[in-house]
This record gives C-alpha cells, structure tokens and sequence, in this order.
C-alpha cells in the first residue's frame, strides 16, 4: 500500500497536465516612436486565435489538474494579478517562526498606461511544514510600491544584500534600486518616476533582458539589443559615480564584450568567478567569456539550438554545467569541458517536454542534478539528469529526465525562482490570461515531498505513519 500510494505521487507529477497555444516572446516588437507594428499586429491576432482554439482543451486539463492538488504539492497558493507580471524573485528573510517564515517577494506590474508601471516589494510567509504535519498557505501582501521609469522586464536580486536589486526596463540602463530605503509611492497617472540608486550605463541600445549578478561579489552582467555583454561593479559607484541627465548617480562598465550576431537574450556567471561568464542570443549562439583574457569570446557554439536562444543558467554545484532554453521548445545541457575554441561542441543532453518556446531555465539550490524550465506553453517542468537513462514504471510515456511537471498556470510561465532559505519551493508567474481578467497569475508552490525524497525515506515514513494509525485504532 505504501508503495503505492508513493508510486501514485510521482506518476501523477510526471504526466503532462495542460496545453496552452503559443504566444511569441516578441512582446516588444515596437517602432521607434513606442507604436506597434503591422506584422506584431497580425502575429498577436494570430496567436489570439489559436488560444481561443485550444480554451476548451486548456479548460479541461486545468480541471484535471486542479483535482491532483492534494496528491502533488505539499502547499500551493494561488493569486490573481490586476496587472501581468513579467518577473518574479525571492528577497531576503525577515522574520523566521516556529511554523512559518516571513520574506521579501519582488514582482513587477506592468500596466497599460492608465496607471504608472511599478516594481513592488511584497512580503510573504514563506511555505513552511507546521508541528502538526499540515502545510501552511503563503500568504503574499504588497508592502511597497516603487514608481518604475518603464516596463519592469527582469529583476535580479544581489546575493550578498538582496535588499539590493536591480532591473532592466526597454533603455540601455539598468537600475538599481535599494528596496529598503526606496519611500513607499502611490502609483498614479502622472505620479513622478521613483530615482534609482544607481544607474549602470554602457549599452548602446535596449537592454531588455539579460540581466545577472555574480553570487558572492557585487559584480552586474547585462546583454542588449547592441549585441554586446557588459560587465559593472557596483562596488565603482565609491569612485567613479557621476551625475546623469536625470540627476542620480552613474557608473560605466568594467567591460564590454563583443561576439553575437543578434540581440544577447540571457547571461549567467561562472559561480566562481566574476570574470567568468556565457550569454545566448537570437543568433542561436552559447558564448562563453573571460574578462581576462579579453573582448571577444573564450568559446562559442554557433549553433548551439535549432532557433533564438531565450535564456540559461550556470550549474551552482558544478562549474562545468551549463543549460540553455530556445525558441525550439527545448532545453539543453552543455559541459564546456566538450566544447572547443572553434565553435565545435554538441550537448550533452536534449531535454524535449515543451510544446511551445521556452522561456527560463534554473538549477535547483537544493539538488545539484534537478532544474526547472518554463514555457509558453503554460508549463513549468523540474527535471533530474541523474534520472537519465533509467525506465521509469511509474511514467513509462514521460519524457527522460521528467519527474515533475507543475500545470496550475493557464498561460505562458514567463519567469520563476526557486527559494534558496525554503527547500524545493519555487514562486511562478503567468502572462495574461483572460480567464481571470488578463492580469496574470502568481502562484508559490512546492511539490509533495513523497515525490522529490528518495523512496527508501518515503517508504520508511509510511510505515511508520500505518504503524501509528493501527496502535491508535487498537486503542479501547
């Protein structure tokens, strides 16, 4: 029985739940005068039909989904947003309890002109098992809103202080923001812009995405539409900081590094060193970079996925690992110890369980082998390379490498995290979906631990759960 009921959990968790029609990441296909185009026009007109052509499937899957809760997830919290969010991030911890912890959230808001665009500061009480085994709910409530110069594309938190963070909007800068010391704003038409602690300058062009901050050292990656990589240390800000047109304080890069064809979509650091670090882009390029040795790329894979490269991230435990999400609904796994100057290196693994473009990749902070990957098919798949190459009986018709496959969100998953100060739970968000009036959904879960602890442990608890449940039965 108790085998069973462990086996039950991880099939459920590894067969595919949902499927939502495509939505192109071109949310920013727009003239210079801020109009958008004709062919943008006609592509969302597009892709607006086909969602309305696979509601009734998406309705139903997301029903079956909905009764699998209780069997999948240890705790799960759904909530609605008045405005999309195009970027999630844990923040600091402020308060820990017997039962629940209470910690930073940074989402943005990204509106659609009748009110400013915001990067809010949230609290929530993080998921925590209570004494008495039950899950408690996270709860999340706005704590304070930042007016943002511009739509919020990307947040980064600063690992060593992240009440430190910093974002990219559609400029060549990015902004860096003391959350803490920022005031609390009322976010209304014609409210003036928040001012940004610092402002990072050396993009000759949009900036929209690619955004890093190195784990144990101030250092800022960013890419562009300028097809370079640029490097800061905010640490130059004690120097070197001038004014600029808007009256707060500048820093110029370290660096500025050349080599895509296209604009730089991701970056990710070396976890251990600063001066080590890889970008992709929509010339279907993984780059890899040493700040010591020059501008121009150390190693380059041409055509590292079949279309536009969206994003990657470099393994924490493993310096050697690197994965990368593309446009061909795929995620990859490269050891740049297989990769050569020349442009020569394949993956060492091809992980296909999207139907649609896949939008981030992360590792786990808590398992060196798992990693997660969101898609705009409204997927959000954790994978385990150590599964590779083992048949499953649970999930026979799974993809390799699956064990688990979060399906609550109704539209594409644009960004998730994973929380580093509470095991195995991860905060997602969603596009704008029109079943809940188009502001997109928050969601912060974390799967049954039957799922994720090895077999031997789950087993062993559920004896002695049954154990337990028969000595009180016997009880006169």
């Amino acid at each position: 029985m108790e085998r069973e009921v462990a086996a039950k959990a991880r099939r459920e968790a590894e067969t595919p739940a949902t499927y939502i029609g495509l939505k192109t990441r071109g949310q920013r296909a727009k003239l210079n005068n801020g109009s958008v185009s004709a062919s943008s026009q006609q592509q969302r007109s597009t892709e607006k039909k086909k969602r309305k052509s696979h509601k009734p499937i998406v309705d139903k899957k997301y029903s079956q989904w909905k009764t699998l809760v209780p069997i999948l997830y240890d705790s799960l919290s759904n909530q609605s947003l008045v405005w999309p969010c195009l970027s999630c991030r844990w923040g600091p911890q402020i308060e820990q309890a017997l039962a629940k912890n209470q910690q930073r959230l940074y989402l943005t808001e990204q509106t659609n002109g009748s009110v400013p665009n915001t990067l809010v500061v949230a609290t929530c009480e993080a998921v925590k098992k209570q004494l008495n085994g039950k899950a408690c709910s996270p709860f999340v409530k706005k704590y304070k809103t930042i007016i943002h110069p511009g739509e919020v594309n990307r947040i980064r938190e600063l690992p060593q202080n992240s009440k430190i963070v910093a974002t990219h909007t559609d400029s060549p800068d990015v902004l860096i923001w003391d959350t803490e010391t920022q005031p609390d704003r009322h976010a209304v038409l014609g409210a003036p812009h928040s001012r940004p602690d610092l402002i990072l300058t050396g993009h000759q062009d949009n900036a929209e995405f690619a955004l890093a901050m190195f784990p144990t050292e101030p250092f800022v990656l960013s890419g562009g539409k300028d097809k370079s990589v640029v490097l800061w240390s905010i640490q130059d800000h004690i120097t070197t900081a001038g004014s600029n047109k808007t009256g707060g304080r500048s820093v110029g890069p370290r660096g500025v590094y050349h080599g895509h064809e296209d604009t730089v979509e991701d970056v990710a650091f070396c976890p251990s060193s600063a001066q080590e670090f890889c970008s992709v882009g929509d010339d279907s390029c993984l780059i890899l970079w040493d700040a010591r040795t020059g501008s121009g790329p150390a190693m380059k894979v041409e055509k590292a996925h079949d279309a536009d490269l969206h994003c990657v991230d470099w393994n924490p435990h493993d310096n050697n690992l690197i994965l990368t999400g593309s446009a061909d609904n795929t995620v990859r796994l490269f050891d740049r110890r297989n990769l050569t100057s020349n442009g020569v290196g394949s993956p060492i693994y091809k992980f296909e369980g999207h139907n649609a473009s896949v939008l981030s990749v992360q590792w786990s902070p808590d398992k060196s082998s798992v990693f997660g990957s969101s898609a705009e098919d409204g997927l959000l798949n954790i994978w385990d390379y150590d599964k590779l190459g083992k048949k499953s009986a649970r999930a026979p018709k799974s993809p390799p490498g699956l064990f688990f496959q979060h399906a609550g969100h109704r539209d594409n998953v644009v960004d998730f995290h994973w929380n580093v100060l509470e095991p195995w739970t991860i905060v997602s968000v969603s596009g704008n979906c029109e079943s809940n009036g188009g502001g997109g959904t928050l969601q912060i879960w974390r799967m049954s631990g039957l799922i994720y602890r090895p077999e031997d442990e789950v087993l062993a608890e559920l004896e002695n759960f049954k154990s337990q449940v028969f000595s009180c039965a016997s009880r006169p």
